[in-house]
């Protein structure tokens, strides 16, 4: 099982590394500024032997004349070489990050319905925010160090083997004991890198539900659980965090310790009489300077494991989700216009292998153009699944869905979808001004065009009245707009689009009662000549319907007009006989009271 994993992780990393290379001419021109910086190490080294004996020990006045130039020269190329490698790695990193970030916002927008279905909103901000931001590490900060100290303990040790290879093969007898530590320590890295993506998830998902329903949590007094909640989060965070501090730490003391048993040993055998001869004092310095040099890279690459394992571990996050199969859209057929007729024919459907029982069960309607059709029923009877299949929001039906003798699937999604429009009960407004809410998906839209579908859904009078009207910040989700005002936004919008076929969620239930009157007659208005779902709830809206579809358990068990459906006495009459009873109840004055306050 660990060998399959180790080849998984180097083929992600493999792939991770893919989105460095494609910025070839910075990352050619930051390697050899990496070369550069790694051999002014072994050539500082180097110059310690001449300086010594030729400065020191012998007086040549050459040495003495060229030394000082040559230390001069090794640090500039330092200097500048690692200008330029870092700053070329950095621009690489950033560049990795913005095409992530940008693939991955691509494939957002067209996942399919299931992903947002099972997948919290912290969990996704997180992988855009952490996430890349870790794998953008391990693909150019964990490969600056992979090169540069390489090449710098190979330069080092090549310097101390050409001085003596007796003492260099020193480092080379513990150099597989060394590699077998950091292969342990890798595997350690990656689980804890794996539980910090998971609790920074989870951290992510409790603090977006609090914001966003934090008028819940004030309410009902639940900032003691949401505050346990996050402090769980954010500790277990810290706990897994500390974990992977501790790994690193104790790693990267091992092998200094066996780094420092290696450099023990060479002065051992260095003092030793067979070798005093055979060493002067400048070949004895530059070596052990060389060997006390390998100290910081060592370090370093001992440290990067760890950069490289949670970039890893952030790269399977990642690709896992930019591996998701998008909406399907195999079809090819676009039509300009559409009259707006609906067939469902032996239509079956459930959301999941998991879900026995289907959602709709052998669903059959023939909607015809330009007619209103109300679904109605209890929670559960699947009437907002039905009508949730015509845009194609899911995919895996058995049957057939036929708009104007077309498959739905035969259809362009994008084309589908362009002849549909919709007013939910969940009203979606963006941080944005009122016009460009108004005009979403509607780059066609003229001022003029945004202006007439305000006034036809009763939103112009309100608008008008706001200090920069049109171009006023609705807020986040609309925040800064009543209920009302939200609702007669989104009507505009659909208006405004001026499709074919209109999908209504209960497009009145946030209006109070004066506005839900003028909202229905635009309705009314806007949906002669289209064909219109409406997803009913109260049942008082839909009594002009063409037609009223009762469903129960997923499946059609009245259809008919609401005059037919109130004498035939099944479902719908129960339903409606109970909202009734209802809205009477609550309407039902009450006696007027005495002086003494007795009704």
């Amino acid at each position: 099982m660990s060998g399959t994993n180790t080849v998984n992780s180097k083929v992600t990393y493999r792939r991770l590394l893919s989105y460095t290379f494609q910025s070839k001419g910075v990352f050619a021109m930051s390697v050899f500024s990496m070369i550069l910086v790694a051999m002014s190490q072994p050539a500082f080294a180097a110059l310690l032997q001449p300086m010594l004996d030729g400065g020191f020990v012998d007086k040549d006045p050459e040495v003495i004349r060229w030394i000082p130039a040559a230390v001069i020269a090794v640090f500039l190329v330092r200097a500048s070489a690692g200008f330029a490698s870092d700053y070329g790695m950095t621009w690489i990193g950033r560049v990795v990050i913005l095409k992530l970030r940008d693939q991955m916002f691509s494939h957002l927008i067209y996942m399919p319905n299931k992903y947002y279905d099972n997948t919290s909103t912290g969990e996704t901000i997180s992988r855009f925010t952490y996430d890349v931001e870790q794998l953008a590490n391990a693909s150019t900060t964990a490969v600056t160090i992979l090169i540069k100290d390489t090449l710098m303990i190979a330069g080092l040790i090549g310097w101390m083997f050409y001085l003596s290879p007796m003492l260099a093969a020193v480092f080379l007898v513990l150099g597989p004991l060394m590699a077998l530590i950091v292969t342990l320590v890798s595997r350690r890295f990656r689980a804890i890198s794996r539980r910090i993506q998971k609790t920074m998830g989870s951290l992510t998902h409790v603090l977006e539900e609090s914001v966003q329903g934090q008028r819940v949590v004030k309410i009902f007094g639940g900032q003691d659980y949401e505050l346990q909640r996050f402090a769980e989060s954010n500790n277990s965070n810290r706990v897994h965090h500390m974990k992977l501090l501790v790994s690193t730490s104790l790693s990267t003391s091992i092998l200094q310790v066996i780094v420092a048993f290696a450099l023990a040993g060479i002065i051992y055998v260095a003092i030793q009489e067979g070798l005093k001869d055979n060493l002067t004092a400048g070949t004895f310095t530059a070596y052990i300077t060389a060997a006390t040099m390998l100290f910081a890279p060592v370090k370093r690459l001992t440290n990067i494991n760890a950069v490289i394992q949670r970039g890893v571990a952030a790269a399977e996050s990642v690709f896992s989700f930019l591996d998701i199969d998008p909406e399907q859209d195999r079809g090819s057929h676009i039509s300009k216009q559409v009259k707006g007729e609906i067939n469902i024919e032996n239509l079956t459907f459930a959301y999941g292998e998991q879900h026995e029982k289907p959602v709709l069960d052998n669903i059959n309607l023939h909607i015809k153009a330009g007619e209103t059709t109300a679904f109605v029923g209890r929670s559960g009877s699947g009437k907002s699944t039905l009508v949730n299949l015509i845009p194609r929001l899911y995919h895996g039906y058995k049957g057939k869905i036929l708009l104007d003798g077309v498959e739905l699937d035969e259809y362009r999604i994008k084309n589908l979808r362009q002849h549909i429009t919709y007013v939910g009960q969940e009203i979606v407004l963006f941080n944005d001004t009122l016009e460009r809410n108004i005009a979403y998906g509607a780059d066609w839209a003229s001022p003029e065009d945004v202006k007439k579908a305000a006034d036809s859904a009763h939103a112009l009078e309100f608008i008008e009245r706001l200090p920069e009207g049109m171009q006023s910040i609705a807020g986040e989700r609309g925040v800064l707009l009543s209920g009302g005002q939200r609702q007669r936004l989104a009507i505009a919008r659909a208006l405004l689009k001026n499709a074919p076929v209109l999908i209504l969620d209960e497009a009145t239930s946030a209006l109070d009662t004066e506005s839900e009157k003028a909202i229905q007659s635009a309705l009314d208005t806007l949906t002669k000549n289209r064909t219109t779902l409406v997803i009913a709830h109260r049942l008082s809206t839909i009594e002009n319907a063409d037609r009223i579809v009762v469903m129960d358990s997923g499946k059609i068990v009245e259809v008919g007009t609401h005059q037919q459906l109130i004498v035939n006495g099944g479902v719908y009459s129960a339903l409606h006989n109970t909202q009734f009873n209802e809205t009477e109840t609550r309407e039902q004055p009450q006696g007027e009271c005495d002086e003494e306050g007795k009704y």
